[in-house]
């Protein structure tokens, strides 16, 4: 089978609706916009959310919480995610995304103690949680902060 060759299911489709083609079409004139106000005119219509001059929902609803805008985004990583790797390596953000395990780094890697850990690792990262580091050392692994 080639590129070509390639069609649609009998009767998944139908023909596009040509709206204003002329009366006999049954979508002429007006095109189904019907006649005159707001919507029947090129560019009508309202933005969204815009409810008619009413005050719309969104400046009813109260504001909550707080974003800070300095705040760091840590690629997160288990102490049981590193168990994939050979005994005495070293795991650092590199080897995880070759791994699979993380897709981006963001502002560093942050270790988390969830699961066991049977491997003596150096482990590289930003943050270490106080589980994961006993957990990494009790193994007979490294943990290093970077």
């Amino acid at each position: 089978m080639k590129l070509h060759e390639l069609s649609p299911a009998e009767g998944s489709t139908r023909p596009r609706f040509r709206k204003g083609r002329g009366i006999g079409s049954g979508n002429g004139k007006t095109a189904g916009r019907g006649h005159k106000g707001q919507n029947a005119r090129s560019g009508g219509g309202v933005r969204p959310g815009f409810e008619g001059g009413q005050l719309p929902l969104y400046r009813k609803l109260p504001k909550r919480g707080f974003t800070n805008r300095f705040a760091k985004q840590y690629a997160i990583v288990n102490v049981e995610q590193l168990e994939v790797f050979e005994k005495d390596s070293v795991v650092d953000a590199q080897a995880l995304i070759e791994k699979g395990i993380i897709k981006k780094v963001y502002d560093g890697l942050k270790v988390l103690g969830n699961g066991e850990i049977t491997k003596a690792l150096t482990v590289k990262a930003a943050i270490f949680s106080a589980t994961a580091k006993e957990k990494i050392e009790a193994a007979g692994g490294k943990a290093q902060v970077i």
